[in-house]
């Protein structure tokens, strides 16, 4: 079994903005931890790590299914979409598959 993992890097100056918005936004609902540079999130279904820096939002995330990762795909694209409307950004997903165990 494989654990499914992704990555998108995202252009903006405003990464640190928008990494603390969404760890907000997604600890509602589910654990999230962050500061300005870097933030988790355990969906239950997924998870998700975001690191900042000056120019760029990297964003990694990881599930076990098909389904689980498709959905971690969709909810941090989204709304990191809806978040960031006004400066027109999109998660462009680079995936990568790791054995079982491996360290991410």
């Amino acid at each position: 079994m494989s654990t499914l993992q992704a990555q998108a890097t995202v252009a903006t100056d405003k990464a640190s903005r928008y990494l603390q918005a969404l760890c907000g936004h997604f600890n509602r609902k589910v654990t999230a931890t962050w500061d300005e540079h870097k933030g988790e999130v355990d969906f239950g279904f997924g998870h998700c790590q975001m690191q900042a820096d000056a120019s760029n939002l990297v964003i990694d995330i990881q599930s076990d299914t098909e389904e689980n990762f498709a959905r971690v795909k969709y909810v941090v694209g989204d709304h990191l979409e809806r978040f960031a409307v006004k400066d027109g950004l999109t998660a462009t997903w680079q995936s990568a598959t790791s054995p079982q165990g491996a360290e991410s």
